[in-house]
This record gives C-alpha cells, structure tokens and sequence, in this order.
C-alpha cells in the first residue's frame, strides 16, 4: 500500500475512474438508497474552489503498480478556508478498520497544523462507521441535522401548485436557473448575510455574503459540475430579496439534486414565501432536469418550521448528519507516531 498525496488536476483517466469506483463502493455500503456516482466531471469537481480556499488530497493506492496506474483504495482531502479545514475521508470497505483511515486523517491533520490552522471540521453521517471513528479520535459533536429526501415520483402536483400560487400580495416569484442575475446579486447577498448570522453550525459549507464572492462561488459551481438553480421572491414595493431557495444538480449524480440554502429575511416572514418558493422550484426542476428522480435537503432539527413545510411538501426524513470539530494540535498529538 502507498500514500501519496494527489493532485487531481493531473490524475490520469484511471486513477479517476477508480476513485469513482471507491467512491460507489463506499455509497453501496453506507448509504445503499443514494445514486451512484457517475465518471463526469469528476476531476473538475476534485479540483475546483472558490478562490482563497484551497483543498490538498492524498491517496491510498496498490504499490505493486506504477504511479498513474493503480488501483485507487482510499482518499482524504482538506479544504482549508477561513479559520477551519474541512476534512473527508473515504477508504474502501473492504479495507477498513486496518489503521488506513487513521493514517489518511494523521497526514491530513499535519498538513492543516503546518499551514497554521487551529481547528478542524467535519461531516459525518449517522448509522455509519465514520461515527465511532471520529468519536475514537478526539472530534467532538457540534452541530446535527436531518437528512431528507423528495421522491419526484410521488408528488401531487396538483397540491403543489395551489403552494406555489400560496404568497400574499405584493411579492412575486422569479425563477433564475444558472444563478441570480447581476442586477439583483446585491440583495441576495444581503439575504445571505441575515441568514449567516442565525447560523449555529461549524461553517463547513460558509454562504456567500457579499455580491463578488457570490459570483466566485457561482463560478465555481458550473467549474465542479454542479448546476445551480435559484427561486426567489421579491417585495415589489422594495425590490428587496424576501427570500430564496437554491437547488444544485449534479453532474456527478444527476438524479438526485442538493438542496441548498432556503431563506426567507425576517422582516418577510409569515408571507408563505417559504413554501411558494420551495413548491415552485420543483415545478421547474421537473421540466429542466428530466433525469431527475429525487432532491435532498438537510435541515437543523429545531428549525421547525422548515421541517414543516419539508413536510407538506412530501420530503420523508432520512438520516441524522452530524458536524463535528476538534483541535488541530491536540489530534496532531494523538495521531503522532511513538517511538
């Protein structure tokens, strides 16, 4: 077994079909009812960030075979920005409890130490083995939420409608597949910022605030393959964003989308936007992606009323996700080598 770390800009076309095979292989075994993933886009997906993040990778790969050339078994990577790196890791089932992922986190977690980083967060999902993994390592539990998945197939639609045409007077509802036009990306960023101050969790996925990294970020999204749609409403009287709701298709997945954020400014609320905005994106989905078969979203369990609009859209609870955070040197400690 050799670990190196990885640039997927320069990867060859096997070593990222095999990761994609690694990749399915680990979603067979921990989330059996998820899409697999499909060899698109992949390298883009890998390399792209939205400029001043940075994310480094490394791999676990047979030895017996030239660079280049071997069987992908594990990967790790860290995306460093602001004042956390984000880690994942994958490693092949059939190769784990064997220390592997331990010795991916140990060399990602000095990387992130050397670069000056005090914490770092990560993602991982409930009733998997990533839980007493983390938990063994130190990270802390910060931040849970719900995952929840739509079935397109089992949507009344006639219901639906009546929630899209369900918003007071004086605001209407706009859609923008690709991302908000440039003449509105001032409000929306503004929307953002009120939401990113309600925010409790790590900032593993941080929003963008303010109009240029919005078009960063944008950017970015169409680089990795992920196609952006955005539903928004507007206060005609204002021309304000009161709300938003952002749905990404990816190239990698196409026939489950992501839900992003869904925003309503507090001073707009108790309007309907929420479920209007939400009922009328799937309307357009339904048209715009015709492979699509189902779109998830995740939710903080004590934001009940999005759980309730979930709810009354025909969403049916998943899974638990959880974030959790840990100190960069006090896991570069445990994770050092003894003599």
């Amino acid at each position: 077994m050799r670990v190196r770390e990885w640039d997927p800009r320069s990867a060859s076309a096997g070593e990222i079909r095999s990761l994609v095979e690694t990749v399915n292989a680990v979603l067979a075994t921990d989330l059996p009812d998820d899409p697999p993933w499909q060899d698109v886009q992949v390298r883009e997906y890998l390399a792209e960030t939205v400029p001043g993040e940075r994310r480094i990778c490394w791999v676990a790969e047979d030895d017996r075979l030239p660079e280049g050339q071997s069987e992908i078994f594990a990967h790790v990577s860290i995306l460093l920005l602001g004042d956390i790196g984000v880690l994942e890791v994958m490693v092949k089932p059939s190769l784990r409890r064997r220390g592997l992922g331990r010795q991916l986190v140990a060399m990602a977690t000095r990387r992130a130490y050397l670069e000056g980083f005090s914490s770092i967060g990560v993602e991982a999902i409930g009733g998997t083995p990533a839980i007493p993994f983390y938990e063994a390592l130190g990270f802390e539990r910060e931040y849970v939420e719900t995952r929840s998945v739509l079935n397109l197939a089992s949507v009344a639609w006639p219901t639906l409608r009546e929630m899209a045409a369900g918003i007071a007077p004086g605001y209407r509802v706009e859609y923008h597949p690709g991302g908000p036009p440039e003449e509105l990306l001032e409000a929306y960023a503004q929307a953002k910022l009120e939401a990113q101050d309600d925010d409790e969790d790590l900032d593993l996925a941080p929003r963008s605030s303010d109009p240029q990294r919005l078009r960063d970020s944008l950017t970015t999204l169409h680089k990795r393959g992920l196609k952006p749609y955005i539903v928004l409403a507007i206060h005609e009287a204002t021309g304000d964003v009161a709300g938003l709701t952002e749905v990404v298709v990816p190239a990698q997945h196409p026939e489950r989308a992501d839900q992003y954020d869904t925003i309503v400014v507090r001073a707009h609320r108790g309007y309907g936007i929420d479920r209007a905005i939400k009922a009328r994106m799937l309307f357009e989905l339904r048209d715009a992606e015709p492979s699509l078969r189902e779109v998830q979203t995740w939710n903080a369990q004590n934001n009940e009323s999005m759980l309730k609009v979930n709810a009354e859209l025909g969403y049916q609870p998943d899974r638990d996700w959880f974030e959790y955070g840990v100190d960069v040197a006090q896991l570069v400690q445990l994770l050092e080598p003894t003599e």
